[in-house]
Formats: C-alpha cells, structure tokens, sequence
C-alpha cells in the first residue's frame, strides 16, 4: 500500500464497511467449521452493522477501524469484561473481532489493530487482555503469539448427533 493506514474510532459513518467486513467474519469462520460457527444469512452485513452500532458509544468498548485511502478496510471490536465465576477468571479486556479485508492482509493492519485494541483495553484497566480464535485460524493464531498471546483454553463442541461410546 502507497499511503499510510490511519487507526481510529469507528463512527456511525463507518457502519456499511463494518458490516461488510463483519459479514466476512461469519463467512469466514462458518468455513472453518459449519457445525460450530453460524451460517451467513442474506442480511449479515446489516446485522453486524447494526450491533456493532449499539457498541461505538459504550463506555466499557471500542471499535477501531483502520482506513486507507478514505476507505476502511479492517476493524477491532474490544470491551471490558468483569470477573467471570462460569469462565473462572478475573475481570479483563477482550478482542472479540478482528478482521482486515482479504486484499489488505500480510501488511501489518491486523498487528496494528490488535495493538490499539490492547492498548485501549489496557489504558482502561485491564488487567489482561484475551482473545478466542477459531482452531483452524492458524495465521491468526501466529499473529496473537508473536504479539505475545499465549493459549489457555481449548473450546470443544459436541453436536446432539455426536454417538457416545459405551463402556
């Protein structure tokens, strides 16, 4: 890329370009595995549009958008999250989105999401800063370790069809 990449606040303006790129999101990881991840529906970019819209003014989240050129082209959505007895873990910052469009990828935009995202979470008062990722997502797993993200759980899912073995 030319010009520089600008990182900054989502506004209200940006909705159309983070529901097509949330809508890539869900595309994305329903490929990953169909069973586990919800599928695509016709109104998915509007629907992300929508909810990442109610997050933009929430005290305890960010959106950040990274723009080329005037056009965005990748986001991080992020929030405080309290104590949690159910996930047996303090109170701490979560990136729970992190997308940069495919003919953007492999210049250091998502490191540079990941980093404001961190850095925006912790500046509030996270104590630590997780993030999930799809198990088949290896590049983005690489990405969070070389960002010093180290793994601490593994999430596993049983669909009702799944046969148990008898003993």
């Amino acid at each position: 890329m030319s010009s520089e990449i600008l990182i900054r606040l989502a506004t209200s303006d940006d909705l159309p370009a983070l529901g097509r790129l949330g809508s890539m999101l869900v595309r994305v990881h329903h490929a990953f595995d169909p069973a586990r991840f919800m599928a695509p529906a016709r109104d998915a970019a509007e629907g992300y549009a929508w909810f990442l819209g109610t997050q933009l003014d929430q005290a305890d989240a960010v959106v950040l958008v990274a723009e080329h050129d005037g056009k965005v082209i990748g986001y991080a959505y992020a929030g405080l999250e309290p104590m949690s007895w159910k996930e047996l873990r303090g109170p701490a910052g979560f990136i729970h989105d992190v997308v940069v469009e495919e003919s953007a990828q492999d210049q250091g935009i998502g490191t540079g999401l990941l980093q404001a995202a961190a850095e925006w979470l912790e500046d509030h008062g996270a104590p630590r800063v997780m993030l999930w990722s799809a198990d088949a997502n290896d590049d983005a797993q690489r990405l969070f370790e070389r960002l010093g993200f180290r793994r601490t759980m593994i999430e596993m899912t049983r669909e009702p069809s799944a046969k148990t073995p008898r003993n």
